[in-house]
């Protein structure tokens, strides 16, 4: 009986092990507990959900809804191009989709997938199609570094403690479709996914790739984030900044990654 625990206990450090995934361009390893099939179903039902919700205003035509199809159509060549060239294309399976929702919410999010929205409530603040690509490219880089799923990992490997090696081995439909709900606020209005600090600066430096990939320079970055940045004098952070690093800290960092991301710079 003393072997039991012990031998339970290197089990699971060996499930967490083989369970872990890589992020392009980064590099940096992560806890991969939950299918992409299984994640990249639930977040589809979600996003159809939320798109024919009667509370839910998509704006099907115009030219600011035509501007973010256009912007999503580049980001996403340019990106499974990338992933193809380097080797990471059987890893990844979008049905992108990119939708302007009308809303005074300062806010876009990707889900797994390639599911977008872009409320219309940021689009004074991204001003320019390339402060739109920095905001598109920074959420597909949420996508692409798969940090949905690592919050969800992390909430399996939490909540079912014994039962982690069980959970990494078979899909836990429920369980997922439980967490999506959890993280997106599905059967309400959908919220920004609270991803920690160095989820938002690894989506940072992915967004500024993705954006130069697709022809758009990534100086424009710096500006749209300085912009954002004005909208905090009154010490109010919008939803879109909700438990992200400071308009400081990001800007700074920002500015270290420009020269990183101009060589990808597709004029």
């Amino acid at each position: 009986m003393k072997l039991v625990k012990p031998f339970f206990a290197l089990l699971i450090v060996a499930t967490i092990i083989y369970s872990c995934a890589t992020v392009p361009l980064t590099g940096r390893k992560q806890l991969s507990l939950v299918g992409d099939a299984e994640i990249n179903q639930s977040a589809a039902a979600s996003y159809s959900q939320l798109l024919s919700d009667p509370k839910t205003k998509v704006v099907a035509a115009g030219a600011d809804a035509q501007r973010v199809k256009r912007i999503g159509a580049q980001l996403s060549v340019a990106i499974e191009r990338y992933l193809q060239q380097s080797g990471y294309a059987d890893q990844y399976k979008f049905n992108w989709e990119f939708n302007l929702i009308q809303s005074n919410e300062i806010n876009a999010w990707c889900m797994p997938g390639g599911k977008v929205a872009v409320y219309s409530g940021i689009l004074p603040v991204t001003k320019t199609d390339a402060g739109l690509a920095t905001v598109m490219g920074h959420e597909i880089g949420h996508a692409i570094a798969r940090h949905s799923a690592e919050r969800m990992s992390q909430q399996l490997a939490v909540q079912t403690g014994g039962g982690l090696v069980g959970v990494a081995a078979n899909g836990q439909s429920s369980t997922t479709q439980s967490l999506i709900g959890q993280l997106y606020g599905v059967g309400g209005q959908l919220a920004l996914l609270k991803y920690s600090r160095d989820q938002e600066s690894e989506a940072d430096r992915l967004g500024l790739t993705f954006m130069a990939m697709a022809g758009y320079d990534p100086n424009e970055a710096v500006l749209f984030w300085q912009r954002m940045a004005a909208q905090n004098k009154n010490g109010a952070q919008p939803e879109f900044l909700s438990t992200h690093p400071t308009d400081a800290t990001r800007i700074a960092a920002i500015q270290k990654e420009v020269p990183e991301a101009m060589k990808y710079y597709n004029k």
